[in-house]
């Protein structure tokens, strides 16, 4: 390879220059320290292990597996992955690794690895930051996710104009049980609601069992009080159905009472990892951003693979996608080269206020420090910061 291409990197990854590395870091700090300010345990998982650990959410989600590399370990033979999401991996920790009785709250923030990037203009390797939340099935657990979520995102100064989705899979899920449908059938219908594509729904429907309230969850997706009065009697009082409604409008009123200024929108047709979810679903979106700022949802039993199947709930974000737009400038305090006490007291005094203080060497001057802000100078036996 000619030298001048050594330096390209593959497609959908890139360097983090200083500027904006100094947002991130700064943002995943806060990030944790108010994720353990809610109880949240910040757990590190490694970012390869065996195919089987990673794949414990593969059958219910196609999407994670193609998302996976695979290599296979020159130790052992066996296929590794790197992983693409670490859900799975604090699902381990919870159910084998570190089991407790009761809730179970964990954080983590770390380097994750796609295949294909999952957006327009997206990284492939995504910095990875969530909070997960084991052992409880009530609302009230999905409602604290919820709450932390929107919190964490407003100690990033991004709540500004932010609106809330909520949907529930359950809603659909019921719905296709309830008429009996095929997974071809199904899988259909889920492209359907996915595409927003109300024609081709109701031309679909039409033959279909219950084919009215199939297309009135889509007709009538953002607007929960006409979809129940559009739904059919006897599918209002299908028991799986009732619950998920219950459970959708009551979240929503309690995170309204939380947040009363934030926008809430419903979409029970937003069924992005349908088969991964088994409940509730969130996300945040801001202004003139195509993706969510975080997302999550609840998946039950997530922990099956490893021998001990729980209650979880929990949410993501990209803190490169959350930093997006944000740069700043880096001051540089540079010092005079020399060993005089008062001047290594005076560097040593500025470091500790949290200021970046760079030290000449050698020949060096002023002119060798790139991007220096502020220099030291010895004014009247006394070392000053003075603005360059």
């Amino acid at each position: 390879m000619p030298i001048s291409e050594t330096w390209l990197l593959p497609d959908g990854v890139a360097d983090v220059l200083p500027e904006q590395a100094q947002v991130i870091e700064t943002l995943r700090r806060n990030a944790l320290d108010f994720l353990a300010s809610r109880g949240y345990q910040l757990v590190y998982t490694p970012f390869i292990e065996y195919i089987e650990s990673l794949s414990s959410l593969s059958e219910s989600n196609q999407d994670l597996d193609l998302a996976t590399f695979k290599v296979i370990d020159q130790l052992t033979g066996r296929l590794l992955g790197v992983r693409a999401d670490m859900t799975p991996q604090v699902a381990r920790i919870d159910a084998h690794v570190h089991p407790v009785e009761g809730v179970a709250r964990y954080c983590y923030a770390g380097t994750v690895l796609h295949t294909k990037p999952r957006g327009f203009n997206t990284t492939r390797a995504p910095l990875q930051l969530g909070a997960e939340l084991f052992g409880s099935d009530s609302i009230d657990a999905d409602v604290e996710m919820i709450d932390v979520m929107l919190s964490l995102i407003e100690n990033a100064g991004l709540v500004e104009g932010v609106h809330l989705d909520l949907g529930h899979v359950g809603l659909f899920r019921s719905l296709v049980k309830h008429a009996g449908l095929t997974k071809d059938i199904e899988r259909h219908l889920s492209d359907l609601y996915q595409r927003k594509a109300l024609p081709e729904l109701a031309e679909f429907t039409q033959n279909l069992k219950f084919g009215a309230d199939f297309y009135a969850l889509g007709r009538y997706a953002s607007d929960i009080q006409a979809l129940k009065t559009n739904l059919s009697a006897e599918i209002l009082a299908d028991e799986a159905f009732k619950q998920a409604f219950d459970v959708l409008t009551t979240t929503q009123a309690e995170i309204q009472a939380r947040w009363s200024n934030l926008h809430i929108g419903i979409d029970v047709v937003e069924l992005r990892s349908y088969h991964y979810h088994t409940g509730l679903m969130y996300a945040v979106y801001a202004p003139n951003r195509a993706a969510p700022l975080a997302q999550g949802g609840r998946y039950d039993g997530i922990g099956e693979h490893f021998g001990r199947a729980r209650p979880a709930t929990g949410f993501s974000c990209d803190l490169y996608a959350l930093s997006a737009g944000q740069f700043k400038q880096i001051e540089k305090v540079v010092a005079p080269k020399g060993t005089n006490q008062t001047l290594l007291a005076a560097i040593t005094t500025a470091r500790q206020q949290g200021l970046s203080v760079i030290q000449l060497l050698g020949n060096d001057d002023l002119s060798s420090v790139p991007n220096a802000t502020h220099q030291m100078i010895e004014v009247a036996g006394e070392w000053k910061i003075e603005k360059i």
